[in-house]
């Protein structure tokens, strides 16, 4: 049975939404939506999640590079905890270091994988998105 996970890269200022499946361990970027001081617009996420139904949601948890916890990662723990409150469904967070530095080359080489739902359509995918796309197939790949 093909299962969706939503994955995101949680910002002050943008929120990063990929969706992807645990049969074929793919994911597409979706969207990026607006955060002011790092508070999303809760009915636009329900949206997306109405529309997908996840089973998981996987959040990339900013990390050093010397691997310490910075104030983001609190902020983005904030996030997890109000998602799975709202959604009561499961949040896995994986490491994201290097994901926006990926997400960069990935569009400038064409490599992304974009699909286009419940939002306006767009050329290429933002980095947010991009980077919520690489966080997710990450996950899925590990699973």
């Amino acid at each position: 049975m093909i299962r969706y996970v939503l994955g995101f890269d949680f910002g002050e200022s943008r929120i990063g939404i990929a969706v992807g499946q645990n049969f074929t361990k793919t994911a597409s970027s979706l969207c990026t939506l607006r955060a002011t001081n790092g508070k999303p617009n809760w009915d636009e996420i329900k949206k997306i999640v109405s529309e997908w139904n996840p089973e998981v949601f996987v959040i990339g948890l900013p990390i050093n590079m010397d691997g310490t916890i910075s104030e983001m990662s609190e902020k983005t723990r904030k996030f997890a905890r109000k998602l799975n409150g709202r959604f009561n469904t499961p949040v896995h967070m994986i490491d994201e270091r290097l994901s926006t530095v990926e997400a960069k080359n990935s569009i400038r080489l064409g490599l992304t994988t974009h699909r286009m739902k419940s939002v306006k359509k767009r050329t290429l995918p933002s980095i947010d998105s991009e980077s919520a796309r690489i966080i997710l197939t990450s996950w899925l790949n590990d699973q």
